[in-house]
């Protein structure tokens, strides 16, 4: 492995090819958004000489937060837990606006050096593992290529070049705009304008409230309810402790005290539903005011956290629909007409613009062709060693957050767990990791029953029924077991080449 950092643009020495010799990286990470700097700043930390290098396939840093852009685009957890542990946060917002995510990923990316590793506007298609070479060859969409020894996918679970659209029936006829949040247009505006926006899930809360005091009417057209809860804008315990303590310790606290609400919240919904829905039931009407539109229109099926839990922050959803320039409408598509769209039950919403708010295309490592010794590796077909590698897959790891809790908890930890491991093989003189296949995996990597996660069940890696292949979502027993988890069980490891 090199410690210096290798100029793209310089042969290498010594004997001369008829082609120039790919850039080499020791670790080579693919996406700068909220995991990939976070990724990166650990590694750094870890190894200062071994050489790094980020690739976007976008000309920013943010990822998410750069991507999304539709009125009211926010976190849907508090920032204490979904920041960096190294870096705290600091503003007074808990559940802040995209923007203000963005720089703070922005921030923590220049001020570390980070932002100068990143080769932005290099979109990853694949990437090859030579067994005889020990590394990574990964190729982008201008047909270049990289080498790497170890390839750290930090590009979320979704796709960004296409959400979630449904055929809906009729739409050609409709006279409006149907926009996708997704891809909102920069040259939309919604003032005085009738908005129909379909979906019920946490990008639908947050547009309503956002567009409905400029709007003629917003209505929230929804299949079936989700479950919804109220949280302050702004945490309360975390200004008094911001009051008394320097900043560093009021960030920990306040982090520790949400990561336990939120985990025993969740805990409680898992053991006592029917307890925990009663709850939601009874702040649902303390915010409306009114029981019976709260049991049509916010009285699930499923039980809580079947679904990712949404929240409102300052009741600003109920605000709206109290003053009635908002209201939800729970009912299904017959078909968009002319003038916007007819339901089963016969009624037309009017509507100039629809929003279709019905979720994300979900896609593993950032749909990334790989391949080992040239044969394809099917990832729906591997088991997910410790929710961050690939059962037979050397050298790879990717990152995917917690389901029931702020994705940068999860994400750490992963950080971290590539750090041990690469230590580990620098130490003995190891140069390939690669996890074994193990037997009987069978379970789905993400565990919740929302429409978006269960179309891509079989693209994803499945879980075992044993540790280190079962994907536990619990960050308090993680946080204890991942820094003493053995990375040499169920692995397999050959040694660097002299």
């Amino acid at each position: 492995m090199t410690a210096a950092e290798p100029d793209p643009g310089v042969p290498a020495t010594g004997p001369q090819s008829s082609e120039p010799r790919a850039p080499h990286y020791d670790v080579l990470i693919v996406g700068a958004g909220l995991s990939g700097i976070g990724a990166a700043w650990r590694l750094r930390e870890a190894f200062p000489g071994k050489t790094l290098s980020i690739i976007e396939a976008r000309e920013a840093i943010g990822g998410t937060w750069d991507l999304f852009r539709y009125p009211g685009v926010r976190s849907d957890s508090d920032m204490f837990t979904l920041s960096y542990p190294f870096r705290p946060w600091t503003d007074t917002q808990s559940l802040a606006s995209g923007d203000k995510i963005r720089d703070y990923i922005q921030r923590t990316a220049d001020e570390s050096g980070i932002t100068r590793d990143i080769r932005f506007g290099s979109k990853v298609i694949a990437a090859d593992w030579s067994t005889p070479d020990a590394r990574w060859t990964v190729r982008l969409a201008d047909d270049s290529t990289l080498t790497c020894d170890f390839l750290y996918a930090c590009t979320g679970y979704y796709s960004y070049d296409s959400g979630y659209q449904p055929d809906f029936p009729g739409l050609g006829s409709f006279k409006g705009r149907l926009v996708h949040p997704q891809f909102w247009p920069a040259d939309l505006d919604h003032t005085g304008k009738r908005v129909v926006v379909i979906g019920s899930g946490a990008t639908a809360v947050t547009l309503v409230p956002a567009m409905a005091p400029t709007a003629a009417h917003v209505t929230m057209l929804q299949r079936s309810p989700s479950y919804l809860t109220s949280l302050p804008a702004r945490d309360v315990v975390a200004g008094t402790l911001r009051r008394l303590l320097p900043a560093r310790a009021a960030s920990t606290l306040t982090r520790a005290k949400n990561v336990l609400l939120t985990q025993g919240f969740y805990q409680l919904a898992r053991r006592r539903p029917q307890r925990v829905r009663s709850m939601l039931r009874k702040l649902a009407i303390r915010g409306l005011g009114d029981e019976a539109y709260v049991d049509e229109h916010f009285k699930p099926r499923y039980d809580p956290w079947d679904q990712r839990l949404c929240v409102i922050p300052g009741g600003d959803l109920w605000e709206e629909i109290r003053a009635g320039r908002a209201s939800v409408v729970t009912d299904h598509i017959d078909t968009f007409v002319p003038s916007g769209v007819r339901l089963r039950s016969g009624r037309v919403l009017e509507a100039d613009i629809v929003v279709s708010a019905t979720g994300l295309t979900l896609l593993p490592i950032g749909g990334i062709d790989l391949t080992v010794d040239g044969d394809p590796v099917k990832i729906g077909e591997r088991a997910a060693y410790r929710g961050l590698m690939l059962s037979g897959v050397p050298n790879l790891a990717y990152c995917i957050g917690y389901t029931n809790a702020s994705w940068t908890l999860r994400a750490d930890l992963s950080h971290r767990y590539v750090v041990r491991l690469l230590r580990h093989l620098d130490r003995r003189g190891l140069a390939v990791a690669t996890p074994t296949t193990p037997g009987g995996q069978g379970r789905p990597l993400l565990d919740l029953s929302s429409g978006y996660v269960q179309r891509a069940l079989d693209v994803f890696p499945r879980q075992g029924d044993r540790d280190p292949w079962l994907v536990r979502q619990n960050y308090l027993r993680d946080l204890i077991t991942s820094p003493r988890a053995d990375v040499t069980r169920d692995m397999t490891f050959q040694e660097a080449r002299s």
